[in-house]
């Protein structure tokens, strides 16, 4: 625009496994379509994805993905629409999307299939488990976003092109899957938490073998060469990422 804003010309979702938190699927919409539209496209493309997991992980004798495919959705009040839970609940999947707030009363006249969706949807979601998978989608879902659109630097862009958007999308998306499965084979998901356990490791190694030369009577200090962290009091925690059979969808812009 002239006076240097610029208009939102595309928006991003995300389908976040709940159980480990990779991404399952990434879509690029145009910014003018609403969320309880565009949420069937992400949805049916997460599909598909599950759906090749579980033709390789079929012959396994402990799959890593759920047999059954995705199961349930979880979302923010932007997806909550009559028509949307409806296309759902016709997929196959149970929903648990936050209820916008009405201004009156809904007047559910030729509209008994959205009814008998909305208030299903709404027992669900004020459950004791469906208020544990809102929390846990607040706490996922923004792990993605940060990784590709605040330090990747995705929120403005200047290529031309849906489809060279998407490529830069998939590349983001696609490191941030890999950061989860290092961290779960190594315990460090980024080149500069590797580095400190790296250091932080050798500073170990440095005073067990200085400790043991002490107990000899051996005065000479062994010294490594390091740069990193000072020894911390406790150990530090790795965490794991173990993929669940029970699975779950979210998505998020």
């Amino acid at each position: 625009m002239k006076d240097g804003r610029t208009h939102l010309a595309h928006k991003a979702e995300h389908a976040v496994d709940l159980e480990t938190g990779a991404v399952l699927a990434v879509t690029l919409q145009p910014a003018d379509q609403g969320d309880t539209t565009t949420i069937v496209e992400t949805l049916a493309e997460a599909g598909e994805n599950v759906a090749d997991l579980i033709v390789r992980e079929a012959a396994e004798a402990e799959p890593g993905v759920n047999l059954e495919g995705i199961v349930e959705v979880v979302g923010d009040k932007g997806y909550h629409s009559g028509a949307a839970l409806v296309r759902m609940k016709k997929s196959g999947v149970r929903t648990y999307i936050s209820e916008k707030k009405q201004a009156g009363k809904r007047h559910w006249i030729g509209k008994k299939d959205e009814q008998q969706a909305v208030y299903a949807n709404r027992q669900r979601v004020s459950g004791n488990y469906g208020k544990s998978l809102l929390r846990k989608r607040g706490e996922l879902i923004e792990r993605s976003f940060a990784h590709c659109y605040d330090t990747g630097a995705m929120r403005r862009t200047h290529l031309r092109g849906h489809e060279n958007i998407l490529k830069r999308q998939l590349i983001h998306v696609g490191a941030f899957n890999l950061s989860l499965i290092f961290r779960s084979l190594i315990g460090a998901g980024t080149p500069r938490e590797l580095r400190n356990r790296l250091a932080l490791f050798t500073l170990v190694l440095e005073r067990l073998i200085n400790n043991l030369r002490d107990a000899n009577g051996d005065s000479t200090a062994l010294i490594f060469p390091h740069r990193g962290p000072k020894l911390p009091r406790r150990a530090p925690h790795l965490s794991r990422c173990h993929p669940s059979k029970r699975r779950a969808l979210t998505t998020g812009c």
